[in-house]
């Protein structure tokens, strides 16, 4: 049960602290490597490149981390204060939430200041995006991100424990990073989007299912809410984010947008900052779901095994 307890620290240290300094966070370690790498590998100019990368920093940053924690087990304490901060490092609730919290304010206060907050959340041009663009993009990005930066992660947890959650943060940043389909992303970036691809194709769709629960808790339109995310969740040039999306929009009576792009949900209800902070709601419940259910069926689990 010493993984449940490092699993429930972990996020009480998330809710209270935020991520960590950036001197310190592994993904800043991650991008750094990435960019001394980067140069050198792209002179293959194929696939390969983008192979050879991710099994540079799969061994890095997770085969280490297996042994110094093999190493620890002689004290659970240390064992497990060090398994606290590492798994914390690779998640992040509070500052997911933080962010379009902040969105949300801005709206109310200043559209500029919003629409540079947005910048930070998303890719598109933030420039001109209206209070109801900024909005749907503010819940875009948090849907999005539960899955990437939340249930992912500790979805890999239960399963081959902090290690696997590293080794998850390391895929997603490599997509996040290179995982594009310019011309000088192409050939080293094919590798990671794909890895990237299938690590969250279980999340992706569980959290949707959840989030259609959570709608169902909250009393908001849970029919809609899974109507929405089967026939529209595929709307999406990713294959996984849209499952969180379009059950949010279902759930919202929203429509989200990204425009020439896609456009998921009907529209029934204006997207103002109310609409985001139902979002934040329905997110964390999603998050408790998980969490709850995770513990369950693990507990169960190591009770059958033991």
């Amino acid at each position: 049960m010493e993984l449940l307890s490092v699993i429930l620290l972990a996020i009480i240290l998330d809710l209270l602290w935020g991520e960590p300094p950036s001197s310190i966070h592994p993904v800043v370690l991650m991008g750094r490597l990435i960019d001394f790498l980067k140069p050198h590998l792209l002179r293959y100019r194929n696939k390969s490149s983008g192979i050879i990368l991710t099994v540079i920093l799969l061994a890095v940053f997770t085969i280490p981390l297996y042994f110094i924690l093999q190493l620890l087990q002689f004290s659970v304490i240390i064992y497990v204060l060090v398994a606290i901060f590492i798994l914390f490092t690779t998640f992040a609730i509070k500052g997911l939430t933080d962010s379009v919290k902040k969105v949300k304010q801005q709206l109310n206060e200043d559209i500029n200041l919003a629409r540079q907050s947005v910048s930070h959340l998303v890719s598109r041009d933030t420039t001109d995006l209206s209070k109801e663009g900024l909005a749907s993009a503010a819940v875009e990005s948090l849907t999005e991100n539960i899955t990437d930066s939340v249930i992912s992660p500790l979805f890999y947890t239960f399963f081959l424990g902090v290690p696997g959650a590293m080794a998850y943060r390391v895929i997603n940043t490599l997509d996040a990073m290179v995982g594009y389909k310019d011309e000088i992303n192409k050939d080293i970036g094919w590798f990671p989007a794909k890895l990237d691809d299938i690590a969250n194709y279980i999340p992706a769709r569980l959290t949707g299912i959840l989030m259609v629960a959570s709608a169902a808790f909250m009393g908001l339109d849970w029919r809609n809410s899974y109507r929405t995310m089967i026939g529209e969740a595929r709307k999406t040039p990713s294959p996984n984010s849209g499952y969180p999306m379009a059950a949010a929009a279902g759930a919202l009576g929203v429509r989200l947008e990204k425009k020439g792009v896609y456009t998921i949900g009907e529209g029934k209800n204006p997207l103002n900052p109310e609409i985001i902070e139902q979002a934040i709601l329905l997110s964390q419940i999603t998050i408790i779901f998980f969490l709850v259910i995770s513990f369950i069926i693990y507990s169960g689990v190591i009770i059958v095994i033991t």
